[in-house]
């Protein structure tokens, strides 16, 4: 509310160095990219996402925090590491395959943007595509595909009035540790291809009863893939490291898969239960039981999903799978998010009865916008559950991030003010191209950010308006009421204080200071435009402000 030409700002101080800020306004117009809505009820972390050729790291605010710079247009997914590094995917350009999300080189960039290590994946005969994952050992899995031939795909039972083109694309996993700067050495390997079955020809590979294997998957079912070399299109891989295994996503087939990585690369090309005792079979699948001889249209669950995961330990729902379905093929188009727990003995094997479709029967919970079509996205996207209790989606082909309570309230909400070009939108602009494989948010107190500066800058977006930003949910020591004005700022900025100021202080965007005194008139004609941080040392608390100068 502006009063005498100014608004009053109540400013809270912090702890561990954390910044919270409280702004009344008049009312503005809405943002259309950048921060939408900030409440004090959305978790304080900060959100990851990867588009053209930067990855940046933003607050609650949509301030930019820090971002990585590569030479790749962007490869789909993106990780921060425990030590400030990223792990990202990076385009290559591959000719020889016709597959959506290819990447093709991983890059490792640590905080200050060197490239640690780059190793590439593509060649006529494979490429990675969509995702990778940094195991706690220090090696990365590799979504990769490579090509059969028409011949091949033949033998192997492929009906030929099921494939139109001259090739059948197989999935493959690869366990990479690094070398160097740009060498790696793969350590284990698992393909698809090594566990097929057809009920076409018995004079083919891989025959036998497809209802009676659900373990294998059925070389002629075509899901959604229109008899192209396309088939599978798996779009994510990630990692439970207490279960040692693997959760795969096929957009094409609408299922999810588990395989063990506990095996050998020999074992992985075998079957469960053959001469070495474990191989790599699936040991789960959910979501479309058609997929393998089991039910029918209605009991077809997954629409075209991406980024299943295990909800991490200590959170809610933690040891289940949540996952974004996005709702491809499903009568009324319409996303939604959805969260399982596939049936385990007291052993903590996958429980599968024989003649019937792997269980639940549906999610046990699902969440959906209202009304329903409001949420929908046709391609990758993502959900994370967080550390309280709320949870973040990414609504990819909109560029749109929101995180929902656990009443299913939007308590935050951003749109990726990005093109898939690169270039950048401006406040006011109508959103547009701005696709986002995936948006993940970190807590303040993950361990990559110990000794990094955290100092927020300037938003991504171009002209941007920060009078509706919020940062509340901090736990309040103090409360001082501060009066800094005008705000936006062009020559002079006044200072008034309820309780006497000790020191103030004004950093760049950067973080650099470049004034420190005790005046409360503070001349800003010589700064350029932009954002600042007025500090204020009152009472033995350091308070900050945001100052943007016109």
């Amino acid at each position: 509310m502006w009063t005498n030409s100014y608004y009053i700002l109540r400013i809270f101080s912090i702890k561990i160095a954390l910044m919270l800020f409280l702004f009344s306004w008049q009312s503005y117009t809405q943002n259309t990219v950048g921060v939408i809505t900030n409440t004090a009820e959305a978790y304080n972390g900060y959100t990851l996402f990867t588009n053209h050729t930067t990855t940046y790291l933003i607050n609650n605010c949509g301030e930019v925090i820090n971002q990585w710079e590569s030479e790749y247009i962007d490869g789909k997914s993106v990780y921060l590491l425990e030590d400030g590094s990223i792990l990202r995917c990076g385009f290559v350009e591959n000719s020889n395959f016709s597959l959506p999300g290819i990447g093709g080189v991983i890059q490792k960039i640590d905080w200050d943007g060197t490239v640690l290590w780059e190793y590439t994946y593509s060649t006529e005969d494979y490429s990675q595509h969509h995702d990778v994952y940094p195991l706690p050992n220090g090696n990365v899995l590799i979504l990769a595909v490579t090509e059969k031939t028409d011949t091949e795909a033949f033998q192997a039972g492929r009906d030929p009035l099921l494939l139109d083109e001259d090739s059948l694309y197989n999935e493959q996993i690869i366990e990479v540790a690094p070398v160097g700067f740009d060498s790696g050495e793969i350590v284990w390997e698992w393909n698809v291809w090594d566990h097929l079955i057809q009920d076409y020809d018995s004079a083919k590979d891989n025959f036998g009863v497809v209802s009676e294997h659900p373990e294998l998957l059925d070389v002629n079912y075509l899901g959604v893939s229109v008899r192209a070399s396309n088939w599978m299109h798996v779009n994510s891989i990630q990692y439970n490291e207490t279960l040692d295994q693997i959760i795969l996503s096929s957009r094409q087939l609408n299922e999810i898969y588990i395989i063990d990585h506990s095996t050998t690369t020999l074992e992985a090309a075998g079957h469960t239960g053959g001469l070495y005792g474990k191989g790599g079979d699936f040991l789960y699948r959910w979501g479309n039981p058609i997929a393998y001889g089991h039910g029918d249209e209605e009991d077809q669950q997954l629409f075209g999903q991406h980024t299943p995961h295990w909800i991490p330990e200590g959170l809610v729902d933690e040891g289940k799978i949540l996952m974004y379905n996005n709702g491809n093929g499903r009568p009324e188009l319409f996303s939604s998010v959805d969260i399982i727990e596939p049936p385990v003995d007291e052993f903590n094997n996958y429980i599968y009865e024989a003649g019937q479709a792997y269980g639940p029967e549906e999610a046990e919970w699902q969440y959906t916008d209202t009304p329903m079509t409001n949420l929908f996205s046709r391609i990758m996207s993502s959900a994370q559950r967080l550390p309280n209790g709320n949870t973040l989606i990414c609504d990819s082909d909109s560029g749109y991030f929101f995180e929902i309570d656990s009443e299913e309230n939007k308590v935050w909400e951003y749109i990726n003010p990005q093109k898939a070009s690169g270039s950048i939108l401006s406040q006011g602009e109508v959103p547009e191209s701005n696709l986002t494989f995936r948006a993940t948010k970190y807590p303040p107190d993950y361990v990559a950010f110990e000794g990094k500066d955290l100092t927020p800058g300037l938003p991504i977006e171009l002209n941007p308006n920060l009078e509706n930003c919020s940062i509340l949910n901090v736990e309040e020591v103090t409360q001082s009421e501060v009066k800094l004005y005008p705000n936006p700022v062009r020559t002079v900025l006044y200072v008034e204080t309820k309780d006497r100021m000790e020191e103030i202080f004004v950093y760049d965007y950067t973080g650099k200071l470049i004034f420190q005194g005790y005046e409360k008139v503070l001349d800003f004609s010589g700064y350029g435009r932009g954002m600042y941080m007025v500090s204020l040392k009152i009472n033995g608390h350091i308070l900050y402000q945001k100052v943007i100068k016109m």
